[in-house]
């Protein structure tokens, strides 16, 4: 608990309000007349969905970021999505070390909320954590650079560069070519830059630490194995399957040789995990494309990292509890069996996935009229893209009303801040200890 206000409230409640302010000022930011290229204030409806998207980490936009907004509001945005993707918490440890102070009790356990760390002996390594992701996206920026200024010039080049290396590492799907990076599909060394930005956004605090510390410790916890195995078990498979699903298609056929069909696949299985970008347009994917996407989508990546989705850990439990329930044998990895709690979290993280994005698709497809019929695929495309903080539409976006806007900016605020959190800071601001337990009865299953 932490005091606001003269009230005391969750550290989950208080990580949910701090989203919600950097949202607002954002919002406020965005809708200054010289945040717009044309000087005109932006409708405050579109302001308030894009500072959703960028603290969000998402990266769904209802105007042209290249276009739209002059360098004052590209520059709110890259900020808000640094903000966001770190989390809000993870800037108080960096002034307090810059300030050579200790943090408080209360805010250390409130930067734990918003980086998934378990225990105070984890903070230890955030410094090196934060300092570490600074330093990447400075090199990403170098890294574009090299490719980006003989096109665009010194200065547009260095922008550029910082600009999509600070979105790709933050797993945010805002780009400043216009159709993402469909331009520079023939470049492979800038879409291997932006994948492993992601990548390294997409691993997670404390698979850096391990890996950060494994020169002290000689040790990687189960956490990390598990979660390196699952994301690469899902990334081979996710290129198997666009290698499969997308051989025919017309832009890897005519334009692109051989070399670039294997990378933009590539870019096909990483980006969908929660980045956005993409390199070829989506809605001339095959319908099998699109599916693997969604499925990639509501995955997401690595717990306490910067991107979205029930996670690849969530994902790897409960296949290994179905296993272990057809075998008889308790499900287990590396000689290490999970915990009830962590079952019980997994089946509870993905159900309640489930339902929501079902709950958001009902809504979409009936007060959205640009859907018409058969929309059904374009409405369950956007609600898992804006759950799993991913970016990608097919075509939706732009043309969403004020409710399909409302129901979008909940599923990025919900998918970015956690179920389980989100869910806390409503129902546990005064949480009470149940003080009996019901005879348990069997049920018939299937």
């Amino acid at each position: 608990m932490i005091h606001l206000f003269h009230r005391r409230i969750t550290f989950s409640l208080a990580l949910t309000i701090g989203f919600l302010i950097m949202i607002l000022i954002g919002s406020i930011l965005l809708s200054l007349p010289f945040a717009d290229k044309a000087g005109q204030a932006t409708a405050y409806s579109d302001a308030l969905f894009t500072a959703t998207s960028a603290v969000c980490v998402t990266g769904l936009s209802t105007v042209t970021t290249a276009t739209h907004w002059s360098f004052f509001g590209q520059l709110v945005i890259m900020i808000l999505v640094e903000v966001g993707g770190l989390g809000f918490m993870t800037f108080a440890v960096m002034l307090s070390n810059f300030a050579h102070q200790r943090m408080s009790l209360g805010a250390r356990m409130l930067t734990g909320e918003a980086l998934n760390l378990n225990h105070l002996s984890q903070f230890r390594v955030v410094r090196l954590i934060i300092r570490l992701s600074l330093v990447i996206q400075l090199i990403g920026a170098g890294l574009l650079f090299i490719a980006l200024e003989p096109k665009l010039g010194l200065g547009k080049g260095i922008w550029y560069s910082l600009f999509h290396s600070v979105a790709a590492y933050c797993n945010a799907g805002f780009d400043l070519f216009g159709p993402s990076l469909e331009q520079l599909n023939n470049n492979p060394y800038v879409l291997t830059v932006i994948m492993l930005l992601i990548g390294a956004g997409s691993f997670g605090f404390l698979v850096w630490r391990d890996l950060l510390t494994y020169h002290i410790r000689h040790k990687i916890t189960l956490h990390t194995r598990f979660a390196l195995t699952v994301g690469l078990i899902i990334l081979v498979l996710s290129i198997i399957g666009f290698l499969f699903s997308e051989q025919n298609l017309k832009q890897f056929s005519g334009s692109l040789n051989g070399v670039d069909r294997f990378f933009n696949t590539l870019f096909l299985a990483v980006t969908p995990r929660t980045a956005g970008f993409f390199s070829v347009p989506y809605s001339k994917l095959s319908t099998a494309g699109i599916a693997i996407t969604i499925i990639l989508m509501f995955i997401g990546g690595t717990p306490g990292s910067t991107a979205g989705g029930v996670k690849t850990s969530t994902i790897g439990i409960l296949f290994l509890q179905s296993i272990g329930t057809f075998t008889g044998k308790e499900p287990a990895f590396s000689h290490r069996r999970f915990t009830r709690d962590n079952i019980n979290r997994a089946l509870t993280l993905f159900f309640s996935a489930i339902l929501l994005i079902i709950l958001a698709t009902l809504l979409l497809t009936m007060t959205q009229p640009s859907l018409g019929h058969n929309g059904v695929t374009k409405a369950v495309f956007e609600a898992v893209s804006a759950f799993g903080t991913v970016g990608l539409t097919l075509g939706l976006t732009p043309h969403l009303n004020l409710f399909g806007k409302i129901i979008i900016m909940a599923l990025m605020f919900i998918g970015r801040v956690g179920i389980y959190t989100f869910m806390y800071s409503i129902f546990k601001s005064h949480p009470t200890k149940q003080s009996y337990r019901y005879p348990e009865e069997e049920i018939i299953v299937g």
